[in-house]
């Protein structure tokens, strides 16, 4: 594009950003520390306790195989008729 044919989305960016700042908090950094502490925290609690849930769960699965042995076929709850005696 040649410089008088700009688009005018990028002129109005080029005045925001060349227009008076806001004034930033102080303690804008603090608080952004603080926050991400906070987040990191309940992440890795979530993290922690979704572990302990499929570990939970892994293990009521094995208990389950191991008692119930579903690859296990159903024992006959007739016998057969003996023939040929």
């Amino acid at each position: 594009m040649s410089a008088d044919r700009r688009d005018p989305r990028e002129e109005q960016v080029r005045r925001m950003l060349d227009g008076p700042h806001p004034v930033l908090p102080p303690d804008l950094a603090a608080q952004a520390v603080r926050h991400g502490g906070r987040r990191l925290r309940l992440r890795r609690a979530a993290q922690r306790t979704a572990g302990w849930l499929l570990a939970l769960a892994l293990v009521a699965f094995l208990v389950w195989v191991g008692v119930e042995q579903p690859w296990a076929t159903e024992p006959a709850q007739v016998t057969p008729p003996l023939e040929g005696w």
